[in-house]
């Protein structure tokens, strides 16, 4: 079958046979160069390449061109009248009995580009018995099928390079190009590492730019928050929950009336506080009954890390389903709720003297902040604000340093149709807001000496004495000179000083149902008291470092979807004015805060002096890196 000069495929590439010998030396066409084609020579085996026309070529490179070597629309309306007339015949063809039907084979230019058009057609199947390639018609049914599958993949192509062109004049048709958008959009959230179609757009692969092309497009509004999903964070509550309510056990109902006292129209209270005379009671949900350490709720838990707070709502670490069994009061004041009580006997200093845990029922009365500092002076929480004032005092005798920056709520109004309506709140800052404060820290301390007593591995917090300035500025540029002092808090198995807040023990364990620390140190507490084995200190520190990381993304997400909505704030109010207080200046450029928006930026002001007080306008805002420029007004 083979001799010198047949016309030859080798590894779907043009040849000729020079010599045939041990092994049969072919030249083969390698690539172009211009229009030229690159001969290369080589010897092969037989099974490595298929015969196609007795030739004889006495010089390849003039039978080839680049064109040529693809399919051709020329040889495709041959090759579907050879189709038709060997439709018919269940059997295979070879090539030359194909091409002596299509073309004129003494043409030998004609050889290769009907090679190349025929296995590209839909027309013919092929198979190869050893040197030789031969082809099968399709019936008329294979063959419609694959044309329509043809057409459908060359609109598909049509549609896609459609789309491309719009996205580079920043514009889209939102309902036929949903499903490409659907791909920006997932890597604008961080789900996907890859963008195509921004490449092909000649648009930065970055997700700032992914970002600002879907609201250039209108595919997304300034509303849409990408920063949960971009940390992994989901939007919604956690779904573990237990199908049962939780057993009573051997709890002890107390009489007393605790007080949870938290932000007006909150839905998870998780503290209260009462005292009798003799004992400060604090009172904390109780999850950690059922929540058993390594049951799918408490992983659950500990991927979430806590509960995150954004301005769109909440998304908790333990499912909706749960509060009614943990969180306290949502029942009435008349109606007991499940709690682990920390029963504290404390000095007039409050110098807490000995610690009990008891597991109980408690009736809990529920108060807003301004509830609360408006019956300050009752014979129920006038004891209450003397304690927390005490402790305060003790705190700061030991180092405690209370840093006080204005804060501001972040307020959405949902509108039929379009964006939500945002606006900044400044917080009230209501008395009973360092009652709560010094109350859950005593209750972190007692439970802190208590894990110490009775040797529990626990999670500790602590942190390390900051390096203060001897002379610090007034005002809130002191605050701010003294929060950059602060080192970072630490979390640990070891206790330690935490020295901001002035303690030698301190442990977090107020809010079991919003941070997984303070779950892992109830679960501790529950084995202790059930005379159960406590989990090692390994377990307990590979468990609170895996929250802990969970909770800084957390931590994260919720900054930056603030700030997100601060900025969707001063986009639907462009002609923003206010005021902003000098912290820290650098050259010509100082660092302000400013009050009504509760934030810190950069602003030019070459002659301020600490703590002045600047007149401000908003300037440039690009929403998708965060940024916003104020300007001297």
């Amino acid at each position: 079958m083979f001799r010198k000069s047949s016309l030859i495929i080798y590894k779907q590439k043009p040849a000729v046979i020079q010599a045939i010998e041990d092994k049969i030396s072919i030249s083969f066409v390698s690539g172009f160069k211009g229009k030229k084609a690159l001969i290369e020579n080589q010897k092969v085996r037989d099974k490595d390449i298929l015969f196609l026309h007795p030739g004889p070529v006495e010089n390849l490179a003039s039978l080839v061109t680049e064109d040529n070597i693809k399919a051709s629309d020329t040889f495709t309306k041959a090759i579907i009248e050879t189709w038709e007339l060997l439709a018919e015949e269940e059997q295979a063809f070879r090539f030359d009995e194909i091409a002596e039907l299509s073309i004129d084979t003494k043409v030998l230019e004609n050889i290769f580009p009907l090679y190349f058009s025929l296995i590209d057609s839909v027309y013919f199947k092929t198979e190869q018995k050893e040197s030789q390639l031969f082809f099968i018609p399709r019936s008329k049914d294979e063959v419609a099928a694959l044309l329509e599958k043809e057409n459908e993949k060359q609109n598909e192509a049509a549609i896609k390079d459609g789309f491309i062109k719009r996205l580079r004049q920043k514009k889209a048709d939102l309902e036929s190009d949903a499903k490409f958008l659907q791909e920006i959009e997932a890597f604008a959230l961080g789900k996907t590492d890859k963008a195509k179609y921004l490449k092909e757009a000649h648009v930065k692969e970055t997700i700032e730019e992914a970002h600002k092309l879907l609201l250039d497009v209108g595919f997304w509004t300034m509303s849409k928050n990408p920063y949960p999903a971009r940390h992994g964070l989901s939007m919604h509550s956690s779904t573990s929950f237990l199908d049962s309510p939780p057993h009573e056990d051997d709890r002890i109902k107390l009489e007393h009336l605790a007080y949870a006292i938290d932000n007006e129209g909150s839905t998870d209270p998780d503290d209260a506080i009462a005292y009798d005379g003799e004992h400060l009671w604090i009172h904390i949900a109780d999850p950690a009954s059922t929540v058993l350490p390594d049951s799918a709720i408490d992983k659950a838990a500990r991927n979430r890390g806590a509960t995150l707070y954004i301005p769109e709502g909440a998304s908790r670490m333990l499912s909706e389903k749960s509060l009614k069994d943990y969180a306290l009061g949502l029942e009435g004041e008349n109606s007991y709720s499940r709690a682990l009580s920390f029963k504290i006997r404390i000095t007039e200093d409050a110098v807490i003297e000995d610690v009990s845990i008891i597991k109980s029922f408690v009736k809990v009365k529920r108060l807003s902040y301004k509830e609360a500092d408006e019956q300050k002076n009752s014979p129920q929480l006038a004891p209450l604000f003397r304690l927390a004032d005490k402790n305060f005092i003790k705190r700061k005798n030991a180092g405690a340093i209370q840093i006080q920056f204005p804060e501001a709520s972040v307020i959405l109004t949902k509108n039929e149709g379009a964006d939500p309506s945002v606006e900044i709140a400044p917080l009230v800052e209501y008395e009973s807001f360092a009652l709560v404060r010094e109350m859950m820290l005593l209750a972190g301390e007692a439970a802190a000496r208590f894990a110490f007593k009775n040797n529990i591995p626990f999670p500790y917090v602590s942190q390390e004495e900051p390096e203060i300035p001897k002379k610090l500025p007034e005002g809130l540029a002191g605050q701010y000179r003294l929060r950059k002092s602060m080192k970072a808090r630490s979390l640990g198995v070891t206790p330690s000083q935490h020295a901001s807040l002035g303690l030698s023990f301190y442990s977090q364990v107020s809010s079991p149902l919003r941070r997984y620390s303070d779950l892992v140190a109830h679960q501790q507490i529950r084995l202790f008291l059930d005379n159960k084995t406590v989990l090692t200190g390994d377990a307990v520190l590979e468990r609170i470092s895996q929250g802990d990381a969970a909770s800084r993304a957390i931590m994260r997400a919720s900054r930056e979807s603030e700030l997100h909505w601060k900025l969707v704030y001063l986009l639907q109010n462009p002609e923003w004015e206010g005021t902003g207080i000098i912290l820290e200046q650098k050259g010509k450029t100082a660092i302000v805060f400013i009050e009504s928006l509760a934030m810190e930026a950069s602003v030019h002001a070459p002659k301020a002096e600490l703590n002045d007080k600047i007149f401000l306008r908003v300037g440039k805002i690009q929403l998708t890196k965060l940024e916003v420029q104020f300007i001297e007004a």
